[in-house]
């Protein structure tokens, strides 16, 4: 396929530059992916929209097309290819690994440390334009039962807080906290609904936030904490004084990561996700004297986001419920502005046909 392309560049002072772009070609291994929806991930926001502050895994390489999280169909094959074809509709798994490593032999390219790691939408190419190529091993499929933008959460936010649900074992007999409610924090809502927590209870200095959580029906209790001391009163309160067996931060807030450790009930376990930031606890009374355990967790696995995807078909549910914004990519500056201003779920940038 021959021609040019539109795709948006984050030059790191809160804007959006668009710039043409030759429609590449997939070459061994390789597919070329036409976008059909790109999500905004708050890190975006973070490490690359505003400045770029990112180091790593998270260095932004100037004039890279934007969009981590994308999908879309298969346009056009390489050769070599051992599973997906054309006409395949995909997920997007946002880094491509060396593949061989100890880390990408498990499964969690986000993990990968060879100099032949590189994200999409960080060092490589991402989905915020018409077309995108992507190694055929970075692919998860997307059944028909699932829309693109279901889709293109799985990609990142939807992936990485079913693997921390996981790793706390969430079950019937939970009540489970989330702290901090942007769109990672009400996946995390969402995902703990489905896997049949007890109830919910949901924290945020946003009132817009909380009240998305209340009238999507996520959250059981919600619960403002810009009074920390007040909020985890609340908490306790609704909890009969003992606190939740799971909690997890989706904030990178310091005073919201510590509410979530002192919350979480006696022998209960706890996960952060929310990147950056700090955190101030004391490690007697607020862990050791109560048994718990803090979980790390970062992104998830291939083979964790196909279990999560075959997960939400059985369930009925959809990560699009999360969306409240939709623009074309024409408009991804307002796009990003506005997922930059806080006051929104999620947003998407789609591509109609």
């Amino acid at each position: 396929m021959d021609g040019k392309m539109t795709g948006a560049v984050l030059p790191g002072n809160s804007t959006v530059e668009f710039k043409e772009f030759d429609i590449p070609k997939p070459g061994f291994g390789q597919v070329l992916i036409k976008t059909k929806a790109s999500t905004i991930c708050g890190s975006d926001i973070r490490a690359i929209y505003r400045a770029h502050t990112g180091k790593g895994a998270e260095g932004y390489m100037d004039g890279i097309i934007a969009g981590h999280e994308p999908a879309g169909i298969i346009v056009e094959e390489g050769p070599g290819l051992k599973r997906f074809k054309k006409g395949d509709r995909v997920i997007v798994y946002h880094i491509s690994g060396c593949g061989v490593c100890n880390d990408c032999r498990r499964g969690y390219f986000i993990s990968c440390k060879s100099p032949f790691r590189a994200a999409y939408g960080w060092q490589r190419n991402g989905g915020m334009a018409p077309y995108i190529i992507c190694d055929e091993k970075d692919l998860i499929s997307l059944p028909d039962e699932l829309t693109y933008e279901d889709g293109a959460q799985v990609a990142c936010g939807f992936g990485t807080v079913y693997e921390a649900l996981m790793k706390i074992k969430v079950s019937g007999n939970d009540i489970v906290l989330v702290t901090g409610l942007g769109p990672v924090g009400l996946a995390a809502l969402m995902l703990a609904k489905a896997m049949g927590c007890d109830k919910t209870i949901g924290c945020d200095i946003n009132e817009d936030r909380l009240n998305l959580a209340k009238e999507l029906g996520l959250a059981d209790y919600v619960f403002n904490s810009s009074d920390p001391a007040a909020c985890e009163e609340s908490v306790m309160q609704v909890t009969n004084g003992l606190g939740c067996e799971r909690a997890v931060d989706c904030s990178g807030n310091n005073s919201a990561r510590a509410l979530a450790i002192r919350c979480t009930r006696e022998w209960g376990k706890m996960a952060m996700v929310g990147e950056g930031g700090d955190v101030t606890f004391y490690p007697s009374p607020d862990i050791m004297h109560g048994q718990k355990t803090i979980f790390g967790s970062w992104v998830t696995s291939l083979w964790r986001m196909e279990e999560l995807v075959e997960h939400l078909v059985r369930w009925g549910i959809h990560p699009d419920k999360l969306i409240t914004h939709r623009f074309e990519l024409k408009d991804a500056d307002k796009a990003y502005e506005l997922m930059a201003s806080g006051n929104c779920g999620k947003v998407a940038v789609v591509f109609p046909d």
